[in-house]
């Protein structure tokens, strides 16, 4: 079973928080199971962005893990890019959520899908 949107991301924060890496709430989204999205500031005037992974990508050992699957969508790119890509994501479903993190060697501690 899989953690709530709103419980992985409070504990994704407190994660990233405690490791010294500043981690903030950007958009709330649906609590039981909004769409999560990663922006990671590299602090070099360039961002990243993680969106949630195909239901392909999920095998019988994560899904029983109850671990959420991430893909990068956006590598490097301005913050222009990365609030456009989230204009269209907001066309398509509302309910989604924005975490933004920073990290100078764009590290994120996501869950990665094998593409």
């Amino acid at each position: 079973m899989r953690l709530t949107s709103d419980l992985w991301v409070s504990a994704y924060l407190r994660r990233r928080n405690s490791a010294g890496k500043p981690s903030v709430l950007v958009r709330r989204g649906a609590k039981e199971a909004g769409a999560i999205f990663v922006r990671v500031d590299r602090l070099d005037g360039t961002h990243d962005l993680y969106e949630p992974a195909s239901q392909l990508s999920y095998s019988e050992d994560n899904s029983r893990q109850g671990d959420r699957l991430f893909r990068r969508c956006l590598e490097a790119v301005s913050t222009f890019d990365i609030m456009d890509r989230l204009e269209k994501e907001a066309k398509f479903d509302s309910d989604f959520w924005v975490v933004e993190t920073e990290c100078a060697d764009a590290g994120h501690d996501l869950m990665l899908a094998d593409d």
